[in-house]
Parts: structure tokens; sequence; C-alpha cells
């Protein structure tokens, strides 16, 4: 870590044993992870917060490289665990985990990304056989159903509008299927 982690007790007086356990969580932190820049954990007493009298709580913030950030503010449920600080410590590090793990993986590239969806132009329709054709960006001509449009439908479709859609190769060449108007109100 670049920076040493700060701990701030608040509403409760400071801890020796209680910042011991924090800096061994957070040193079991950087070891799964090692690519922490900086933390900060703030340890409140019951009582200090209104809507948690009588609960311990534990924000942690955690900077990462790039400056991306995992932050664990949650405020605890109505449940009587969180009235244990060791409890209370625990949960909010069990989080801190999952997130930084997500945030590692994103670093990473190991988070699957969706491709954005085509568009194309309805270029004909034949309401009365239910299918119509799209001419996609670069020219090729697409064939669609009634089926494969979503809302608001099939028949609201205009020549010349716009829409998404995602490409299959069909029986008689390429196909569109879940096509999407690109229209203020279109779901």
């Amino acid at each position: 870590m670049q920076t040493s982690p700060e701990i701030d007790f608040q509403g409760m007086e400071p801890r020796d044993d209680l910042r011991a356990r924090i800096e061994e969580k957070i040193a079991h932190l950087e070891k799964l992870y090692g690519r922490m820049t900086a933390c900060r954990v703030v340890a409140r007493g019951p009582g200090a917060h209104h809507r948690t009298g009588g609960h311990y709580e534990f924000n942690i913030r955690i900077a990462l490289p790039d400056g991306r950030e995992v932050a664990v503010t949650r405020t605890p449920d109505p449940d009587e665990r969180f009235q244990d600080v060791w409890f209370a410590l625990g949960d909010a590090f069990k989080r801190a985990d999952r997130q930084l793990e997500d945030a590692v993986r994103e670093i990473r590239g190991d988070v699957k990304h969706h491709e954005a969806m085509p568009t194309g132009v309805v270029k004909s329709l034949s309401p009365a056989d239910g299918f119509g054709l799209l001419e996609s960006a670069d020219g090729r001509e697409i064939y669609f159903h009634r089926n494969s449009v979503g809302a608001p439908g099939f028949d609201s479709l205009k020549l010349g509008e716009r829409v998404a859609f995602f490409e299959e190769e069909g029986a008689k060449g390429p196909q569109a299927r879940r096509v999407k108007p690109l229209r203020e109100g279109a779901v």
C-alpha cells in the first residue's frame, strides 16, 4: 500500500484490540489483492448515528489504481447482531472483500462486456406477411419477422426508421432477432 491505513473511531473510545483486528483485516485484503493504494476505516460506536442507535457501523474506503475505489458505507439493518462490534467488523470486511474481488476482476479484464447491438434502417415492410427487411450500417439486407420486434411492436414500424438488432444466420441468409426501434418511448 502506498500510504498507511487510516483508522478513525467516532462515537467510541479508540480500542487497541479493535485497531489491531482492523489492521489484520486490511493486511489480509492487501495480501489477497495487492493493488490497494490507500485504505480508510471509520468505526462508529452505538448511538453515533440517529438511525442505527445501539449498533456498530464500519465504513471502509479502499483506493485502487487508476482512480478506482471500493466503498463499504452501508448502514446496518435493524439487526441485533450489529450490537456486537466483532460481528459488525466482520460483516463490513466481508463486503469489502467481495467488492474488492469484483474491482480487481474488472481491472484484469475478466469481466464479461456485452457487445453493442448493431443498428440499421427499416428498408421494406410486408405487414400482411409479417416480415420486413433492414439495411445494416454496412449496406446489407437483413430479414426480420414480426415476432422478433420488441415493443411497441411490428405494426408501429415505419420505413426509414432506425432500429437496433442482433444478427444471426437464418435458413436463407442473415436474419435479425430482437429488433428494437430507436425512438423516444420505445422499450
